[in-house]
């Protein structure tokens, strides 16, 4: 008897390391599929985003990137507010102004951290959003300068 009950006491704890040892998914972070575009948000270009940061009132220019991304670089002025830090607390701390003109961007246009961030945001109370859809790929791809952290 005590054969078979450490036996299946060996199996149990094997099954449970089996389960534990495959990679867990991380359930917190839903898959994004990026849209074309996002109701309401006014979608630029890179060039537009050169116009619009050349107005008299410029909009917050927000990374939505991971520190890692950022690291490879990153457009001038722009604030590091990675989307999984994106919340109602870190906007305020950017900017308590509900009415101020924010531009989001990460990495192109398979990037959904951008996405997630003006979701965030829109959710927070602020309204005038818009998207580099294209993001830091087409920024670069374009040729424009960059700050490069390596």
């Amino acid at each position: 008897m005590k054969y078979i009950a450490c036996r299946s006491l060996i199996l149990f704890i094997a099954c449970i390391n089996s389960a534990l040892a495959q990679e867990t998914p991380n359930l917190t972070r839903p898959q994004i599929v990026v849209p074309e575009k996002i109701a309401g948000v006014n979608t630029v270009s890179a060039e537009q985003v050169i116009t619009i940061l050349m107005t008299e009132s410029p909009p917050l220019l927000i990374d939505a990137r991971i520190k890692q991304d950022r690291d490879y670089g990153f457009i001038e002025n722009s604030i590091s507010l990675p989307d999984i830090e994106t919340n109602c607390d870190s906007l305020a701390r950017v900017t308590d102004d509900k009415k101020q003109h924010l531009l989001f961007y990460c990495n192109g246009v398979q990037c959904g951290r951008s996405v997630i961030s003006i979701k965030v945001a829109r959710s927070c109370g602020y309204h005038n959003l818009s998207w580099f859809k294209g993001g830091f790929a087409e920024w670069k791809e374009k040729g424009y300068q960059y700050v490069k952290n390596k």
